[in-house]
C-alpha cells in the first residue's frame, strides 16, 4: 500500500503521461488534491531529470518539448485537462497565474482553483478568486471538504465564505445531501446550516443527535430538537425527548434530561439520578428541583440499596452534607465494586476523604475502584507508606495496581 506522499508522486507522473484527471488519482478525496499540489513542486525538487526547461533570460517562460511535461506561460493551443492541472500546481507563480487563464468553465480542475484561492503569491490568488466568484453556486457543494480544509490556511477563508454563503441562499437539497457526508467538518457545516435554516424537523434533530458519531454535529442537535419543544410539549415527548434520553453520549442525554422540564415530566429524571454522567446526574437534579423535588432524600434512600443503582453513592455525595459522609463511607466496603468505586467518589465529592479509609482499597481486586482510590489518595501521597506501595510493585500483581503505586510514588518524587 502506498503512502500518501508516494499516491501524491504517482499522481503527478500519470498527469505528465497524459492520463485523464479522474484516471489519475481518486478526484473525490481533497487529500488528494492538496498532495497533488505539493506534490509537483516537490517532484519539481527531488527529480529534476523528470523537468524540461528551457527558460527566456527573464525565467518567465518555460517551452513545451520533447520529454517536457510542464507548460509555457502561453500557449498556442488549448492545454488538456491533465497538462493544465500541472500547470497549476506549477512552483513558479507566472506559470500558475497563467494557467488559471485556461480554468474557467473546466471542472475537472476546479478543485485546484480552490487551492489557488489560498495562494501565497497575491496575483495567483486574487485572479483565482475572480474566477472562483464566476462558478455558480451549486458547484461548491461537491467540493465543500476541499473547501473547508483550504480555510483552515491563513489565506483560506475565500472559498469557505463562498460555500457558506451558497449554503445559506441556496436551494435546501444542497445543504441536505452534504448532512451525511464523511468528512467531518462537512457534516458539521451542514448541520449548522440545517438548523439555522430550520430545515429538518424535530424529530430528525433528535434522531441524529442520538445517533450521530460526531460529538458536534450530537450536540447542535440535540440543542436544536430541544429548542423546539413549547411549554407543556407532552405530546413531543415520544419523537424528540425519548431518543434523546436513550442516547450513549452523555451530553445528549443531558439535553433529553433538560427538556423533561419542557415537557412537563419532572418526575421522569428520577431514573437519571444515578447516570453514568456526572453532568447528566446534575441535569436530573435540576429537572427535578423545578419540580419542587429535592433529590437529596431520594438518594440517602438509595444508598441503603445501592447494587442496582451504584452511582447513587457518588450523587449523594454531589448534593449532599458532610453529614452524609458516614452513609458513603460504609459502602466502601459494599460487595459490587461499582458501589465501592461510586463511594470513593461519593467521598471526594464531599470533601471527606480519609487515607485510612480508601489506602486498603489499593489492594482491591476491581481496577475501577482503584483507580477511583488513586485518584483520592494523590493529593494525600506523602501519607502512605513507600513500603505499601512498593509492594504493589510486585510482578505478580494485577497491572492496575502496579500502575496505582507507580502513580502515588511518582507524586511524591520517588522512583517506581
Amino acid at each position: 500500500m502506498l503512502s500518501r506522499e508516494d499516491e501524491s508522486y504517482e499522481a503527478v507522473r500519470r498527469l505528465a503521461a497524459g492520463v485523464a484527471v479522474d484516471r489519475a488519482f481518486d478526484v473525490r478525496d481533497p487529500e488528494s488534491w492538496i498532495g497533488l499540489d505539493f506534490g509537483v513542486r516537490d517532484l519539481a525538487w527531488r527529480q529534476p531529470e523528470l523537468f524540461h526547461s528551457n527558460a527566456s533570460p527573464s525565467g518567465r517562460r518555460l517551452s513545451w518539448g520533447p520529454g517536457a511535461w510542464l507548460p509555457t506561460v502561453t500557449w498556442s493551443r488549448k492545454p488538456g485537462d491533465a497538462e493544465l492541472a500541472l500547470a497549476l500546481c506549477h512552483r513558479d507563480g507566472w506559470i500558475r497565474e497563467a494557467a488559471l487563464s485556461h480554468a474557467e468553465e473546466r471542472p475537472a480542475v476546479l478543485a485546484l482553483v480552490i487551492i489557488r484561492c489560498a495562494d501565497w503569491a497575491g496575483p495567483v490568488r486574487e485572479r483565482a478568486r475572480a474566477l472562483l466568484a464566476t462558478v455558480p453556486p451549486d458547484q461548491f457543494a461537491a467540493h465543500a471538504a476541499l473547501i473547508l480544509r483550504v480555510g483552515r490556511r491563513p489565506r483560506g477563508d475565500f472559498a469557505q465564505e463562498l460555500l457558506t454563503g451558497a449554503l445559506h441562499t441556496g436551494p435546501a437539497a444542497q445543504v441536505q445531501v452534504l448532512l451525511d457526508s464523511g468528512d467531518r467538518a462537512t457534516a458539521r457545516l451542514a448541520h449548522r446550516v440545517a438548523v439555522e435554516r430550520r430545515l429538518l424537523p424535530a424529530a430528525r434533530l433528535a434522531q441524529t443527535a442520538a445517533r450521530h458519531r460526531d460529538i458536534v454535529v450530537q450536540d447542535l442537535c440535540a440543542k436544536a430538537a430541544v429548542a423546539t419543544l413549547g411549554a407543556g410539549a407532552f405530546a413531543q415527548f415520544t419523537e424528540v425527548v425519548a431518543p434523546l434520553l436513550a442516547s450513549r453520549q452523555p451530553q445528549v442525554r443531558a439535553a433529553g434530561v433538560t427538556a423533561l422540564h419542557q415537557s412537563g415530566r419532572h418526575c421522569d429524571a428520577e431514573p437519571y439520578l444515578t447516570d453514568r454522567s456526572a453532568v447528566v446526574r446534575a441535569c436530573a437534579r435540576w429537572v427535578l428541583r423545578q419540580g419542587g423535588t429535592d433529590p437529596a432524600p431520594l438518594y440517602r434512600a438509595l444508598c441503603a440499596d445501592p447494587a442496582a443503582r451504584p452511582a447513587a453513592a457518588v450523587g449523594l455525595g454531589e448534593c449532599g452534607v458532610r453529614e452524609d459522609t458516614d452513609r458513603v463511607r460504609a459502602l466502601l466496603a459494599h460487595p459490587v465494586p461499582q458501589v465501592r468505586a461510586c463511594a470513593v467518589a461519593g467521598l471526594r465529592a464531599l470533601e471527606t476523604v480519609r487515607v485510612d479509609d480508601i489506602r486498603p482499597l489499593l489492594d482491591d481486586p476491581s481496577a475501577a475502584v482503584v483507580r477511583q482510590a488513586t485518584a483520592a489518595l494523590l493529593p494525600w501521597a506523602d501519607h502512605i507508606p513507600p513500603q505499601q506501595l512498593r509492594e504493589l510493585l510486585a510482578e505478580d500483581r494485577p497491572r492496575h495496581q502496579r500502575v496505582a503505586a507507580a502513580r502515588l510514588l511518582w507524586a511524591v518524587g520517588a522512583r517506581a
